[in-house]
């Protein structure tokens, strides 16, 4: 008893013949693909069957689970109020998981329901389901959303899944729902990026291999300008099957409408100690924040040593006897960066000098970076030796006229209009192009379109 098997299928309404009314008829494989994987389900005849949709409740730093006894839910939204869905949730799974996430210290449980209804990312594979079951489903239902955290975190929630499947003797099924790239075509309802079909050609491949240690490698800003939805889910269901052989098999792949369909199904085999995926990366980061403490110059060391005793301790670091001259002599502007598994962790700085001297600057900043960064929940003492630093000194800004003064690469930019101000450093892993620095460095400041502004440009120094 376990994990008896997993899915991985798209979402797209239109491929319910109620929702496309004959535009379903351009993704058959997809249609044929979907039905043969959710037959394989219905056969294994589960207890019960958990979908991981991207488009249930989602939250930066939570995964939700579906609280209550059942859900409904219809495609009238996509003019399709015909189609229903009623389910019944397993609520002595949800609250197993739920207890077991709190044991394990993973940020997940059944508070903030936002929306009662079922989304269409869990309502398309029940269709499927419906349509194999012959009529209602007759097992009951988990449903799990994503979260903006790390895909380590992703795939440690599915080892969740199945030590609760186990621990509860449930025969259990997953369907991790999600489509691919939404930019695989220009005349597609998202246009075109290079990124969208090599998104689509490594994932699939991927996901044929059942070489689930490799989704780890998908950088998030990757992930954001190929425009996927489905990664987090399964990295998720990739997790329910951590440290036992899984047998693949890639039914279908289409995206003649602008978006990759993908299908594939996942049957699990004996243990094996080398597929424990989670375990290899969490070495892996160790090697990596090992071998960068080696390295590291004397401004990511002060700001990784004041951040390890104001998070352990709560006291500030005195200023040490390592630092060069020019960190006690010179004052500029500074900001420190902190990532985890390759997600950013926190980011403060200040534009122009604050502190008496460089060393002052980076330790307030480091502080800040690490307990004060609104985007995120302050670092934790557990989180310390996952973390990876750098330390930006900035030179003097200068008046520009124009966008074609800058260099995404070379410089950062200073976007005003009036008393809102907004920065950007150079050479952002994601940041291609001036308008985008620009854009990006508007929506910090909150400046709309259209509003007169002023730019400057800068220099950093970056630090590792």
């Amino acid at each position: 008893m376990g994990i008896l098997a997993a899915v991985m299928v798209p979402h797209p309404p239109l491929i319910v013949p109620e929702v496309g009314r004959g535009e379903e008829e351009k993704i058959k494989d997809t249609i044929r693909g979907f039905t043969k994987a959710t037959e394989l389900i219905t056969r294994l005849k589960p207890e019960t069957i958990v979908i991981i949709s991207p488009h249930s409740a989602y939250y930066s730093d939570y995964f939700h689970i579906s609280p209550g006894k059942s859900a409904s839910g219809d495609l009238g939204k996509f003019g399709a109020r015909q189609v229903t869905f009623d389910i019944r949730y397993d609520t002595e799974f949800v609250a197993e998981l739920e207890k077991r996430a709190h044991r394990e210290n993973v940020e997940a449980g059944t508070m903030g329901e936002r929306e009662k209804s079922l989304d269409h990312a869990t309502a398309v594979p029940l269709y499927f389901l419906k349509k194999a079951y012959g009529g209602d489903i007759s097992c009951k239902i988990v449903r799990i959303g994503l979260s903006g955290m790390p895909l380590r975190e992703h795939y440690r929630f599915g080892t969740l899944i199945k030590k609760t499947a186990e621990e509860l003797g449930r025969d259990v099924c997953v369907i991790a729902s999600g489509d691919l790239s939404h930019v695989l075509k220009k005349d597609g309802p998202y246009g075109y990026r290079a990124e969208g079909p090599e998104y689509d050609r490594k994932i699939m491949d991927v996901m044929s291999r059942d070489a689930f240690g490799e989704l780890f490698g998908f950088s998030d800003a990757f992930c954001e300008r190929a425009a996927e939805c489905g990664h987090r889910s399964f990295t998720i269901m990739a997790g329910c099957f951590d440290g036992v052989s899984v047998k693949a098999e890639m039914l279908s792949y289409e995206g003649p409408f602008g978006v990759g369909y993908g299908v594939c199904t996942f049957i699990p085999g004996k243990p094996d100690q080398t597929r424990k995926f989670l375990l290899a990366q969490e070495m892996e980061n160790k090697d990596k924040v090992d071998h960068l403490k080696k390295r590291e110059s004397p401004y990511v060391r002060l700001a990784r040593e004041t951040v390890e005793r104001y998070v352990s301790t709560g006291k500030r670091i005195a200023v040490p006897e390592y630092l060069p001259e020019e960190a006690l002599t010179r004052r500029a502007g500074a900001f420190v960066s902190l990532k985890k598994f390759g997600q950013l962790r926190g980011c403060i700085g200040t534009i122009s000098a604050t502190e008496e001297n460089i060393a002052k600057e980076i330790i307030q900043n480091a502080i800040s970076a690490s307990t004060r960064d609104p985007r995120f929940p302050p670092v934790s003492s557990s989180e310390l030796k996952d973390l990876v630093y750098s330390v930006d000194i900035l030179n003097d800004s200068e008046d520009i006229d124009s966008p074609e003064d800058l260099d995404v690469k070379k410089y950062g930019v200073i976007v005003s209009s009036g008393y809102k101000k907004g920065l950007l450093l150079p050479n952002l892993e994601g940041i291609d192009t001036v308008e985008e620095q620009i854009s990006i460095a508007m929506q910090k400041a909150g400046i709309r379109e259209g509003e007169r502004i002023r730019l400057k440009r800068f220099e950093v120094v970056r630090y590792h």
